[in-house]
């Protein structure tokens, strides 16, 4: 499964915890990319680029999603390239954690390796990066609201959530009636 949001949503933190709780790899995207570059996201967006390490995000993130089960956590930029959305809709399941503004902006605060927060407003720029990003975020298969508190709260969200998709899409095929998938991509006859 694969986390994705805005930065700040807590998808490092939470996947963490969320793989432990389902005794699987955890794998952050952003490290895998430093690891590949042999250099820092921040010295990345300095030397070559946003482009050039977007570049490499989509590279690594696709190398990831053949490792087989994992938690991997994404950067926030990730879903929106096209082929990398594609990619892990096609061959994953994609969380989308969500969080109030405040509680992100008090987050991000922490670090200051945000290359796209160096601004003099980050406000300003966050605003416009969830304006942009969050109809594209909510596109996962499933959103999970990262509050405030203990993180085993909101892993329990996900976990629940998780649960509650998996019974659907179970559910789903079981009540589909036998053949319906062939029959309905069948052409109709034509009569001649």
């Amino acid at each position: 499964m694969v986390l994705v949001g805005i930065m700040g949503a807590g998808k490092s933190a939470i996947g963490r915890r969320l793989a432990e709780r389902l005794n699987l790899p955890f794998v952050d995207a952003d490290t895998e990319i430093e690891a590949a570059a042999n250099m820092t996201i921040p010295e990345m967006f300095e030397i070559h680029g946003e482009a050039y390490f977007r570049d490499g995000e989509r590279r690594v993130i696709t190398r990831l999603l053949s490792d087989g089960p994992q938690v991997l956590s994404t950067g926030g930029g990730a879903f929106m390239n096209d082929e990398t959305r594609s990619r892990i809709k096609a061959d994953s399941l994609s969380i989308w954690l969500y969080a109030d503004f405040d509680i992100l902006m008090e987050r991000v605060r922490r670090k200051a390796n945000r290359p796209l927060l160096k601004s003099p407003d980050p406000e300003a720029v966050m605003r416009a990066l969830l304006e942009e990003r969050n109809p594209v975020y909510a596109q996962a298969d499933i959103s999970v609201e990262s509050r405030d508190g203990p993180h085993d709260v909101v892993v329990d969200a996900v976990v629940s959530s998780l649960h509650a998709h998996l019974l659907a899409a179970a559910g789903n095929s079981l009540h589909r009636p036998q053949g319906a998938a062939d029959t309905a991509s069948a052409p109709e006859p034509t009569g001649k």
